[in-house]
């Protein structure tokens, strides 16, 4: 940041490069700023941009800010990420960057990463992922969706946020090489144009990163809190979207049996929240339950009684 930049956000930054096995880390007043200010500083029209269909908003936003080349692939679909990217070399693009969330965030669905990192050696490209859903809790050591999969390596640049398992408030961040980032830091608008993470919220994420490193506890509590949401509602007949993630989508389809199907829940003491178009595509509406570390079983079952209630009282299952 221009005049903002303490001790304490260079001790965050290292922190992040050393969690996620990058070089160097630049951070951001959000993910949504990191994402916006990435593609138009690191590529020109000579370039292009390969994006899954179903990333987050701020890559959207980002790459329509950017002069490269776009192409895109259906969501996780790899067949066609080979058939843009052997159009990305026929249009004689100079450098090809893959985009890809590393958690779909409307799904629950985990990115088939180590097929996008085989395709890009084939065809020398980089390689970007937002791992906003995953950085915290997936992988061995909670590094996300690049350590699930076991490509730590294979990634060339990495956004996320410090607004969900990072400490649940606000901030981002990109990490990657050290060039990158220096250039970054050079010539990203939203970087230089913008306040610095407060303090506060800095602090609150470097104590994460120490829980983080001290105890997996947390983390597995997650998974077990998953498992068992998901466990439950398909035994009751609901039909769950997603896998390996605790992002649990129910999916009723219709806008509103969604609609319905939350106020009937909010009547019972459980909020949540039903997507339809055009967060998410037609047909498709959902109720999207995110798990935690902080829910008891009991609080599980309360919620889970109360959707098995709602799903009967309305025909669903």
């Amino acid at each position: 940041f221009i005049c903002g930049t303490q001790d304490i956000h260079k001790e965050l930054e290292d922190k992040l490069s050393t969690f996620l096995g990058k070089e160097d880390t630049i951070l951001y007043t959000s993910c949504f700023d990191a994402n916006a200010g990435l593609f138009e500083t690191i590529l020109g029209k000579e370039d292009a941009i390969i994006s899954d269909a179903l990333n987050h908003a701020s890559i959207i936003d980002g790459v329509r800010l950017c002069k490269a080349m776009r192409f895109r692939y259906s969501n996780n679909n790899m067949e066609e990420l080979e058939q843009q990217l052997i159009a990305a070399k026929e249009a004689g693009a100079r450098h090809i960057l893959i985009v890809t969330d590393g958690v779909f965030s409307m799904d629950g669905v985990v990115a088939n990463l180590p097929a996008i990192c085989d395709l890009a050696d084939k065809y020398g490209a980089l390689t970007m992922v937002d791992d906003s859903h995953a950085v915290g809790f997936m992988g061995k050591t909670g590094a996300g969706t690049h350590e699930f999969h076991n490509v730590v390596d294979r990634i060339d640049i990495i956004t996320g946020t410090l607004g969900k398992a990072m400490g649940g408030a606000s901030g981002g961040y990109t990490s990657g090489k050290a060039e990158v980032i220096d250039w970054l830091r050079q010539r990203s608008r939203p970087y230089l144009f913008s306040n610095s993470v407060a303090p506060a919220i800095v602090s609150a994420s470097i104590r994460v990163l120490d829980l983080l490193k001290e105890s997996g506890e947390l983390r597995e509590h997650l998974w077990e809190n998953a498992a068992h949401f998901r466990a439950r509602m398909e035994d009751a007949g609901f039909t769950m979207g997603g896998a390996d993630h605790a992002i649990i989508p129910i999916m009723l389809g219709d806008a509103k049996v969604a609609a319905e199907f939350a106020e009937r829940a909010l009547e019972k003491g459980i909020y949540v929240v039903g997507f339809s178009f055009p967060v998410v595509p037609k047909g498709q509406a959902r109720i999207r339950t995110q798990m935690s570390a902080a829910h008891s079983r009991e609080q599980l079952d309360r919620a889970i009684d109360a959707f098995i209630a709602v799903g009967k009282d309305m025909g669903i299952i």
